[in-house]
């Protein structure tokens, strides 16, 4: 795709925002970009919100003084280590440990232990968008504490590979523990030099890989699917096809957990029914 050919074709996910120049850098050269970026590496933009999408690429090209987004393109196809910083600066990589704790002691007094109750060995979670790892580890911990059997298993996906080897490595900084009740600490760390390093028996709960929600294919019966913080950086097209997706992964009687800024509108028509506040269930 040529940078002539991007400049008379209108991607649909940007017809809602005015044409011509952004702050810095022409609409045409960011649609060409997108286009590129899908070429050469496989990966689909056109779902996510392109003002914000625009705004955090060109703050690269920014940084490294590159004059287009041609020349930034073959700067992070030839460095391995400015591409991934490019795939993390799309995802933002902020989370913690037990993040709204209130939740989290819902679903471990109420929810989990009725879903673990209905599936017994067969208990099976999604941590989609799972960042650097803190949450599939809670739901670890919680899964420990509730002595649930060892084959109950927390899948954690992510697209950006750099942020999942460091979800592997599983240590963290005093930042990401700030939520963290002090007896799990005690029970699930190891603290060294300042930093928290998860315990073995919590990382054999985990099993992480590399997946793109918006265009691999989703694995079916969950009984809990968490995706919190992720899709509000989607397009409402997108979003809903996640959503919809995301039930159809879910067995009947399934929980999908989203962020506090993320209420799903219309769940009747995706088979979900309100558990709580943030929680749905599969009909």
């Amino acid at each position: 795709m040529s940078l002539d050919d991007a400049k008379g074709k209108k991607f649909a996910w940007i017809s809602n925002f005015q044409s011509g120049e952004g702050p810095e850098f022409p609409w045409e050269e960011f649609t060409w970009f997108v286009g590129k970026i899908n070429e050469t590496m496989g990966l689909d933009l056109s779902g996510y919100k392109p003002e914000r999408m625009k705004r955090r690429i060109e703050m690269l090209i920014r940084k490294y003084n590159c004059k287009s987004y041609k020349e930034y393109l073959d700067m992070i196809l030839k460095d391995n280590k400015k591409k991934d910083e490019f795939l993390d600066k799309l995802t933002i990589n902020v989370t913690e440990f037990f993040r709204n704790p209130d939740k989290w002691q819902e679903l471990k007094d109420k929810f989990i232990p009725q879903l673990l109750k209905e599936s017994g060995t067969r208990f099976k979670a999604w941590s989609a968008g799972c960042s650097s790892g803190e949450e599939p580890y809670t739901l670890a911990m919680v899964l420990e504490e509730l002595k649930a059997p060892q084959s109950a298993k927390v899948i954690a996906t992510d697209i950006d590979m750099g942020v999942l080897t460091h979800a592997q490595v599983g240590e963290y900084e005093e930042r990401s523990m700030v939520s963290t009740p002090q007896e799990y600490i005690q029970k699930y760390f190891i603290v060294r030099d300042g930093r928290y390093i998860v315990k073995p028996n919590v990382k054999a709960r985990v099993v992480f890989k590399r997946h793109n929600l918006l265009q691999d294919p989703f694995e079916k019966g969950f009984d809990l699917i968490m995706c919190r913080n992720v899709v509000i950086y989607f397009e409402m097209e997108a979003k809903d096809q996640l959503y919809r997706r995301f039930s159809e992964s879910l067995r009947p009687g399934g929980l999908l957990f989203v962020g506090n800024t993320e209420r799903i509108f219309n769940y009747k028509n995706l088979g979900l029914e309100i558990a709580s506040s943030f929680i749905y269930r599969k009909i």
